[in-house]
């Protein structure tokens, strides 16, 4: 079946099963490998996206339930590492290994959207992402300093 999905505000066609998950269209249809296959049941986050304005796990989330919809992926959060979260990851050493991050940035970016001043309790409830390596102080303290700078 056919699909024009707006992903990072730009329309791409694509022909999948109305089944098949929006992730491997992202990474297999379209060559977008920035979100990442982690789990495939939706509860480590790696694969999150935002989908009308709502980070949702991209995994488990059918292509012919998001036709129409607004996507954003980690490369239209900005091409060229310039988002202030992303900025923070590197200056901080957010990540170890790095493979959970365009996930976990996704959310916290959503988070900031949704919530420009949040609390560490705010941060605990809306990044339910996974990390193996356990960087989630360090997440946490790139979200309030990127929260800072945002406002100014």
């Amino acid at each position: 079946m056919s699909y024009t999905l707006t992903i990072n505000g730009e329309p791409h066609e694509v022909d999948a099963a109305p089944e098949t998950p929006l992730l491997w269209v992202l990474r297999d249809h379209l060559g977008m490998t920035g979100t990442k296959y982690g789990c495939g049941i939706a509860q480590c986050g790696a694969c999150t996206v935002h989908i009308d304005g709502q980070a949702l796990r991209s995994c488990n989330l059918p292509v012919d339930a998001v036709a129409g919809a607004d996507i954003r992926t980690i490369e239209g959060l900005d091409q060229d590492g310039e988002h202030v979260l992303q900025k923070l990851w590197v200056e901080m050493n957010v990540a170890q290994c790095g493979y959970c991050q365009s996930g976990m940035l996704m959310a916290a970016a959503r988070l900031l959207e949704d919530n420009p001043d949040p609390s560490d309790r705010d941060i605990d409830l809306r990044i339910d992402n996974i990390c193996r390596c356990g960087t989630y102080p360090r997440v946490r303290e790139a979200i309030h300093r990127a929260a800072e700078i945002m406002r100014g």
